[in-house]
Order: C-alpha cells, then sequence, then structure tokens
C-alpha cells in the first residue's frame, strides 16, 4: 500500500515537472507565425551556444520579442495567482476565496481604467494599476480593524464591500469615457490579456512576483499552521495577527502585480487550487508548489488556445471564467471542494 501510495506521488510530482516544459515548447510553436520545433529550440539555444543562423531574422523577433515574453508572462501570472489563492483559502480557512477577494481586482481595475482615461502611456496603466490594487487590500485592512472578534470574516466582509465600491468607480470612469477610443480600451484591459506585454514590462512586475513568490513557498509552513485555527496557531506560539498580515501581503502583492501585468484574469486561484488539493493533498508545503505547476500550466494552455483557435485574440478573462465556472461546478456536484 505504502510502496503504491509512494508510485503515484513520484509519478504526480514527474508530471508537474515534465507537463509545464512540454507545455513551454507547444506555446512556442503555436501561433499565427509558423515555427518548428526544431527552428525556435535553436534560436533559443542560440543566445549561449554557437549556432548558425539558418532561420529567418523574422523568426528570431517572434520568438525573442513576442512569444517569450508572453509565455513566461503566462507562467509567472498563472503560478502566482494558483499559489496565492492556495495561501489565502489556507490563511482564511475557507475553499471559495480566492486571490481577488480583497478588492484587489476591483481597485487595480479602477487604477488602470483611470489612468487609460487620462494617459496614453503603458506603464502609468501599470503603475495605477499597482498602486490602487495596494490602497484597495490597505482600505479592507482597515475596516477589519473596527472590529475585534472573528477578524477573518470582517476582512472577507471588508473586501466585499471595497471590491464592489471600486466597482461603481470602474463604471463611473466608463460612462465619463471617449466610447469610440477610451472606453473599448478600459474593457480590453479588464477582460485580460497578455498580447501587450513585452520585457521591459515582464522584467519589472514579473520580478514582483517571482520574489514574493518565492517567500510564501517558503512560508508554507506557517500557512499550515494558521490553517489549523486562531487558538490552535496561538498555541503554537504564532503571533497571528502578524503571520497573516505577512502572508495577506505576499498574497496581494503578488495579485497586484498580475493584475497590473495582463489585467484581471479570474478563476485561477479559486480553482486551480482544489485541482492541487486532489493531487497532493491540503499540506501547503506540497500543495503551493503543485500550484505553481498546475497554475503555469493552465494560463498557458489558455493563451496558446486565446491566440490560436480563432483569428481574432480572445481575451484570457473570457477563456477563464468558461472553463473555471463549470468546472468548479463540477467538483462542487462531486463533492471535491473543500480541505
Amino acid at each position: 500500500m505504502n510502496f503504491l501510495s509512494s508510485k503515484r506521488q513520484f509519478s504526480i510530482s514527474v508530471l508537474l515537472w515534465l507537463v509545464p516544459i512540454i507545455l513551454f515548447f507547444i506555446s512556442f510553436v503555436s501561433g499565427r507565425y509558423p515555427l518548428s520545433l526544431t527552428t525556435v529550440i535553436q534560436i533559443l539555444f542560440s543566445s549561449f551556444l554557437p549556432l548558425d543562423h539558418s532561420w529567418a531574422p523574422m523568426a528570431e523577433n517572434v520568438v525573442f520579442q513576442v512569444r517569450l515574453p508572453r509565455i513566461l508572462a503566462a507562467v509567472i501570472v498563472g503560478a502566482g495567482l494558483s499559489a496565492a489563492g492556495a495561501a489565502f483559502q489556507g490563511v482564511f480557512r475557507n475553499p471559495l476565496v480566492s486571490p481577488y477577494i480583497l478588492g484587489v481586482a476591483a481597485g487595480a481595475g479602477f487604477g488602470a481604467s483611470i489612468a487609460i482615461l487620462l494617459s496614453d502611456s503603458t506603464l502609468v496603466v501599470q503603475l495605477s494599476a499597482l498602486f490602487f490594487g495596494l490602497f484597495a487590500v490597505f482600505c479592507t485592512y482597515a475596516i477589519s480593524k473596527v472590529y475585534k472578534t472573528a477578524p477573518t470574516l470582517v476582512i472577507i466582509l471588508g473586501g466585499v464591500i471595497v471590491g464592489s465600491f471600486f466597482s461603481s468607480l470602474i463604471s463611473l470612469v466608463k460612462f465619463v469615457a471617449d466610447p469610440y477610443e477610451k472606453l473599448p480600451a478600459i474593457v480590453f484591459w479588464l477582460m485580460g490579456s497578455l498580447a501587450n506585454v513585452n520585457v521591459a514590462i515582464l522584467s519589472s512586475a514579473g520580478m514582483v512576483i517571482v520574489v514574493a513568490l518565492g517567500i510564501l513557498t517558503a512560508l508554507s509552513w506557517r500557512i499550515n499552521i494558521l490553517s489549523m485555527g486562531e487558538v490552535e496557531a496561538q498555541a503554537f506560539g504564532i503571533d497571528t495577527t502578524r503571520e497573516r498580515g505577512v502572508i495577506i501581503f505576499l498574497c496581494t502583492l503578488i495579485t497586484a502585480g498580475a493584475t497590473c501585468l495582463v489585467g484581471i484574469i479570474g478563476w485561477v486561484g479559486l480553482v486551480i487550487p482544489h485541482i492541487g488539493r486532489l493531487l497532493v493533498g491540503p499540506d501547503n508545503r506540497k500543495l503551493i508548489p503543485a500550484c505553481i505547476s498546475l497554475g503555469a500550466c493552465y494560463l498557458l494552455l489558455v493563451d496558446t488556445l486565446a491566440r490560436s483557435v480563432t483569428e481574432l485574440e480572445i481575451p484570457l478573462g473570457i477563456l477563464t471564467a468558461m472553463i473555471g465556472a463549470p468546472f468548479f461546478a463540477y467538483l462542487i456536484m462531486k463533492k471535491k471542494v473543500g480541505w
């Protein structure tokens, strides 16, 4: 029995390492500009090895300037949102919590909307989305301080209040925006897309997500203790307020960074942790690395479909909702949502 269990765990571990690598290369050869796998590998390795440039210059531009930043962004955002979702669900002891529950999405959406309305600079849009995403969580946490009891429940309710408030501000911005130029740009950004990701944007926002993700993974054992409950965690000598604040800050940083990078992409941080829990169990030391792999695979797959299935690129937020909502309903019907 133990042998079979160990064999299953080994098989899952191999798949969690192998599948992202396979999807990584499949994403390179998918798209309107045709590229063979051999050409992609040669171009990628030409940065390190003295290979003859037998490919067209356009192919190299497509690989390094278009598809590589986009694929890396999909990997980082998918991994970040999934890990943040698992951490939030553990800290709040609620399987229905997602990374956007604290108002991050609405706050970042308002920041991006107001920046698109007032400026044409992509950098301004990114910074404004990041600032208002973090500001929304600060407002949520400030509301929770009003009450002294049931802090996790009050934080979630505060997130609902702040999220609704910023959602109304987004509607106001869309109402006053130019219907021919600004309004379509705002709506398209809110639906989420990797089309505008480039090396400069990825190196800034992506680095923030990667660093926060690394720290969150290192603190995964503390999420295990927090998920036991307030009294049990304090019995271990844990300062629950401080520890919970650190985890929430890291998750917020990841979510705000992902939102400012690619817009609002829902359901990833809600659904993927449940799949991870089915594969490796509720131990966050295994769950968060599993979510990193699964989330990266999921968003890579969705983005590949988004830019390959039709002539017009489908926004990621639409596809993740179309896939995530029915799948989550299936998990609920099969009673697979829980700890």
